[in-house]
């Protein structure tokens, strides 16, 4: 009877097995309070084979962070099929589910990341940021985006950081009332900017042309029509 041996990985998964207990482990505490010793043991490794793969911690923060925001982004990613509100919906659910998952790991990032942090890691973040603005722009199918335009897209997505990041420090509102409020203040500065902006108008009457009554934006505007109501 063969009793069971460890195999011997090569470098590369070596490498992606350390990001991966890393990136665990950053993800449940803030950067600074893990060490070397504890992704280590956690690895099942030695400290100095650690540094055999990664010159320091700083150098696995950033792999880490590489694999993380590779995931966000990607979280953003939605065919274009069906209205927009139910689109936008879905990916603030997968948005969160990343939040959840990787809360103080997230928290950390977002604001400011470690104070070992490099530009490398402001670098990720900005990434992150401008994936995700090239995705809501495609599904708004503009290619030339006016400048009132660009600005309510990229405030939206600091909203969503900024939601997620006081959601965190207390989980006092249920994430799924969160998800929906986040479609509908899109919807809520895009109308707003349509007040006094012709090219915004157009896109916003574009955008509800596709919306049902039932949808995240039509439901928005049910309620708009009801407090407006005497």
């Amino acid at each position: 009877m063969r009793t069971g041996v460890r195999r011997r990985m090569g470098v590369e998964e070596r490498r992606q097995q350390l990001i991966g207990v890393a990136l665990d482990l950053f993800s449940r505490r803030s950067p600074e309070e893990v060490s070397i010793d504890e992704i280590a043991t956690a690895a099942g490794i030695s400290r100095p084979l650690v540094y055999h793969y990664f010159p320091g911690k700083l150098s696995l923060y950033e792999a880490a962070l590489k694999r993380a925001s590779e995931d966000l982004a990607d979280r953003f990613v939605e065919p274009r099929e069906g209205p927009l509100g139910r689109r936008l919906l879905r990916v603030m659910r997968r948005f969160f589910d990343f939040v959840d998952e990787h809360g103080p790991g997230f928290s950390a990032l977002m604001r400011g990341g470690p104070s070992f942090g490099s530009s490398r890691t402001n670098a990720l973040i900005d990434g992150v940021r401008q994936a995700a603005y090239v995705q809501i722009l495609s599904h708004l199918d503009i290619k030339d985006p006016p400048a009132r335009l660009e600005l309510h897209i990229r405030s939206w997505i600091s909203l969503a950081e900024s939601t997620a990041l006081i959601w965190l420090d207390g989980r006092e509102i249920p994430r799924h009332e969160l998800e929906i409020q986040l479609v509908h203040d899109f919807a809520a500065l895009m109308a707003v900017s349509a007040a006094s902006d012709d090219d915004m108008a157009a896109i916003l009457r574009q955008v509800i042309a596709n919306e049902p009554e039932d949808g995240p934006f039509g439901d928005l505007m049910g309620r708009l029509v009801t407090l407006a109501q005497p």
